[in-house]
């Protein structure tokens, strides 16, 4: 794989270390953030001669032709055509603008996997608060605790200008995201054969640190990060299942905590460890860690950052929400209908993690691709224990009008070795419990008392 080492505009080169660092930015490297070569965020403004778009940001949650302030919009780009399709025939035509696991897909199932190339697009932007925090934080965040914990203001990536892997891997961790989601979702676990197992699941969060009010705002020193409930409604043998908990901001301090109601024993009990390799339900396809791309503590892996490379990612993928798309026609064989995915040519970041010597992972080795603009993890590669690729997973991510952030829509998990995967998040059918973003919470939702409550 070729990668383009960081560019000197604020850029920095590379280093494997997760020991503490001191990360804040000298004021006048800071100051380029949101100038005419860096966006706030830290990424590159212009675009390049390959076809990665210019930065404008000129849409913040409207543009022309939305007609509603929540729920499914086909987006400004629904209009295009692919420039092209990239198949396993003409994949080497592509290859250095391709992952690994993307090339493994194509090696997996030639003839079923295509990607549909569209122009690029870098045209929305984030509320000005999440630009004030990213600033702030070049100036002020750290990594402490033996890379298990970061000081600074919560709802933005803490390190716009990444110097370590440790630093990298945090930005993925915490990425401006939504405040809350709602919704009901559906999961299809598809097997080789053919047959799909399908999950159903009531689902919500809330992240207080990426609150829309200042005044409720926090800092990625305090105790939680972010708090979930999941009640299951298929498969039948687990409907009224109802796990509750919270993910922390230190995890030198404290775990992931969970409990779960059991509608069999009618009890709410604390749950066993539920981070890094525990299998999600129901088919265990994926792992809690995989969420998100990543997410959870770094704890277990030696990070590296890599640097930047331009390639082919799922982006403004609002068509594959679509509620006029049936199940039938959306979940085929070895992967997700092609013809609802779209993928435009975006710098990404590259953060690869190494198990470290004494612990314990299904994953050897994992690759991660965020993207510059906002350093949501886009694409994941994992490795297993005889370096062999293993699993891909992507998520395809859509700008939401209603929160003014970019929203996970399908979420995507291939195991290579199987030839099975799950598609998950799905809501095309889910009618008026589509996805809801931004909506008020309380913490009480995601208490013991609310599962017990939930699952009665």
């Amino acid at each position: 794989m070729k990668i383009r080492v960081m560019t000197a505009a604020g850029l920095f080169g590379l280093c494997l270390s997760t020991a503490p660092t001191i990360a804040k930015v000298p004021a006048d490297e800071a100051a380029k953030l949101g100038g005419d070569k860096l966006t706030c965020m830290g990424a590159e403004r212009a675009g390049t001669e390959s076809g990665v778009a210019e930065y404008t940001g000129k849409w913040y949650k409207k543009w022309p032709g939305v007609s509603s302030e929540h729920g499914y919009e086909p987006g400004p780009y629904a209009d295009e055509k692919p420039l092209f399709t990239i198949t396993a025939a003409n994949m080497a035509e592509y290859a250095d603008k391709l992952t690994e696991g993307q090339k493994g897909m194509f090696k997996k199932y030639p003839d079923t996997f295509r990607m549909n190339v569209y122009p690029s697009h870098r045209d929305f932007k984030f509320a000005d608060w999440v630009c004030g925090i990213v600033k702030k934080n070049a100036l002020e965040a750290e990594i402490v605790d033996e890379g298990l914990g970061i000081t600074g203001t919560s709802g933005a990536h803490p390190f716009p200008m990444p110097k370590t892997g440790a630093e990298a891997i945090w930005n993925v961790i915490n990425p401006h995201r939504a405040w809350t989601e709602r919704v009901t979702y559906d999961t299809a676990d598809v097997y080789e054969n053919g047959t799909i197992a399908w999950g159903k699941s009531e689902f919500k969060t809330m992240n207080d640190g990426n609150h829309p009010d200042p005044n409720n705002r926090g800092s990625y020193t305090d105790p939680v990060n972010a708090y979930f409930f999941v009640k299951t409604l298929l498969p039948a043998r687990s409907n009224g299942e109802v796990s509750v908990g919270f993910q922390p901001n230190n995890f030198a301090k404290e775990t992931t905590q969970a409990w779960q109601y059991n509608p069999g024993i009618r009890r709410v009990r604390k749950a066993p460890e539920v981070g890094f390799d525990y299998p999600v339900p129901p088919a265990g396809l994926r792992t809690v860690d995989d969420d998100y791309i990543f997410n959870g503590s770094p704890e277990r892996y030696t990070w590296k950052l890599v640097g930047k490379k331009e390639i082919y990612v799922p982006y403004n993928n609002f068509k594959i929400n679509d509620p006029a798309i049936s199940y039938d026609d959306l979940i085929k064989p070895n992967t997700i209908n092609p013809e609802y995915m779209r993928y435009e040519l975006h710098r990404v970041w590259v953060v690869e993690g190494y198990l470290k010597d004494g612990v314990r992972h299904i994953y050897k080795k994992r690759r991660i691709y965020a993207d510059e603009d906002n350093w949501l993890a886009l694409i994941a590669e994992s490795y297993d224990q005889q370096d062999a690729l293993w699993r891909v997973n992507w998520a395809a991510y859509f700008y939401s009008q209603e929160s003014g952030t970019y929203h996970r829509g399908v979420s995507l998990y291939h195991n290579l070795t199987s030839g099975a995967y799950e598609a998950t998040y799905l809501v095309n059918q889910a009618g008026e419990d589509w996805w809801r973003i931004n909506t008020p919470m309380k913490k009480q939702e995601f208490s013991p008392q609310a599962a017990a409550r939930a699952g009665q």
